[in-house]
């Protein structure tokens, strides 16, 4: 007879693997089952996405829990934001909000294997944790019983996923890769909103000098652009970004993905649940994809602990309350951080005189207006509390 488990987590990407070391903390005789489509062999998983990631403040507290944070993570102490070829400008910085940064750049990978080595480390200590590699969906259902959560993580990229209620595409690819430049200030990011997306550059992890680049746009034009000799591609992007980065000297390790929005409106349905990009698959003009999901695996996390101690016959109920409990205590920061990215991600693509003019007025209002300015910063660090 198959085993069955209290819950069962199908996907071990980044938000998947957080959520079971969450667990874990807390219920460490827990029968929890992990189900990850990757092998066991790291190596192929330090090859894979070496993109940066914008992680913020409250993602890196979540992170050190599992002792789980990557070193090698630049901090943004700053944050310029612009718009092409018309005025509006802001800027953002820690000072400004009295913390040590606005956020952190990971690279995927890093956070990847950070949170996998975490939770192979601790795995000596969790007796009835099971870790089933290479797995498959199909695998799922003999390992449970009407008392068993299962816990979607598989969420993946937008072009990979089902249509949810909530789903459009921005027709949008985004061009990602690293720059060389070397008078580039030191711990800044840059936002600049284009006429086709915003284009966003961030710290590396190799230094000062060194920049991460997120550039959105329609895709025949990233394709065009993917096809450019370097130096006319840097030159392309110097007078996208303007001088303020100083020269660009370099560009590296190019390619695009499309980009899209992709909502589950209802979270939890009987006694399944989904969190992160399963649940919600967002534009990166924000930079909220990632620190969305740890929050939603941070509170699923907290809401499932006490139901270990409960007696097999009222385990049931007691599972379906602490998962309507789940939805509604993550409703406000999924709708705030949702209406905000897919806000941004319309309305700063547009060359509509009206709009580049709002526009314009919306970001001289961050100067002008410092708690609105202070509200937005802390709701992208911790979101909606």
């Amino acid at each position: 007879m198959s085993k069955t488990y209290d819950i069962v987590i199908q996907g071990a990407g980044p938000v998947g693997l957080a959520c079971a070391g969450w667990l874990l903390q807390s219920n460490p005789h827990l029968h929890l089952l992990l189900l990850d489509k990757n092998p066991s062999d790291t190596q192929k998983i330090s090859n894979i996405d070496q993109r940066g990631i914008a992680i913020s403040e409250g993602s890196k507290l979540l992170l050190e829990t599992l002792l789980a944070w990557p070193q090698n993570s630049p901090a943004i102490h700053q944050v310029n934001i612009s718009q092409k070829s018309a005025f509006g400008r802001a800027t953002m910085t820690r000072n400004e909000i009295g913390q040590d940064a606005l956020g952190y750049v990971v690279r995927y990978s890093d956070i990847y294997l950070s949170l996998r080595h975490s939770l192979e480390r601790a795995k000596v200590n969790y007796k009835n944790f099971d870790w089933q590699f290479n797995a498959e969906i199909k695998n799922i259902y003999p390992h449970m019983s009407l008392e068993t959560c299962l816990i979607h993580a598989e969420g993946g990229l937008f072009q990979e996923q089902i249509a949810n209620d909530q789903h459009h595409d921005y027709a949008q690819t985004a061009l990602v890769g690293w720059i060389e430049a070397p008078d580039a200030p030191k711990n800044q990011a840059w936002e600049r909103f284009t006429s086709e997306g915003p284009l966003a550059l961030l710290p590396h992890h190799k230094g000062p000098g060194h920049l991460n680049m997120v550039w959105c746009a329609k895709p025949h034009t990233n394709l065009f652009r993917m096809g450019l000799p370097a130096i006319e591609l840097m030159a392309e992007l110097q007078k996208a970004i303007g001088s303020r980065i100083g020269k660009i000297t370099q560009i590296h390790d190019l390619r695009t993905y499309p980009l899209g929005l992709n909502v589950r409106t209802q979270i939890v349905k009987d006694n399944e649940v989904w969190i992160g990009n399963a649940a919600q698959t967002l534009h990166p003009v924000a930079g909220q994809g990632l620190n969305l999901g740890l929050r939603d695996a941070a509170t699923l996390s907290g809401c499932l602990t006490p139901l270990v101690n409960e007696p097999k016959e009222l385990r049931q109920v007691s599972l379906n309350l602490a998962l309507q409990k789940y939805a509604t205590l993550r409703q406000s920061d999924r709708k705030t951080t949702i209406g905000m990215t897919d806000f941004m991600a319309r309305v700063f693509a547009t060359n509509l005189k009206p709009v580049v003019f709002f526009r314009g007025i919306a970001l001289s209002s961050l100067e002008w207006l410092p708690p609105i300015k202070k509200a937005l910063a802390r709701q992208m660090m911790f979101g909606q509390r």
